[in-house]
């Protein structure tokens, strides 16, 4: 299952939805990622896919320092799952992924 492309992702948190883009793409046979989000922009660290479930931690410095686990379940174009960091109970994670861009 290909789980690349740029994905919308919305995280439920108790300080609001914040929002991000998810950039998948694979080098060297490596799946590797990119979040771009509302602050700042990082690295996805250990992606794992096992079928349909791909998981990551990212740290992020904004609004406050975390490191935050993902684990979400892959159905398609869309994605579901939970985000923990710190102390902070676990967030609800949703995205679809974008439709290629189509050449012109």
């Amino acid at each position: 299952m290909s789980v690349e492309g740029f994905w919308k992702v919305a995280v439920a948190t108790p300080f609001g939805t914040r929002r991000t883009e998810l950039e998948l793409f694979s080098k060297d046979g490596v799946l590797q990622g990119i979040s771009r989000g509302e602050k700042e922009t990082l690295t996805l660290n250990d992606l794992q896919l096992e079928g349909n479930r791909l998981s990551w931690y990212q740290s992020i410095k904004r609004p406050m320092r975390m490191d935050l686990a993902f684990d979400v379940t892959i159905d398609g174009d869309e994605m579901t799952g939970t985000a923990r960091g710190g102390p902070m109970p676990a967030a609800k994670v949703s995205g679809h992924r974008e439709p290629a861009a189509q050449p012109a």
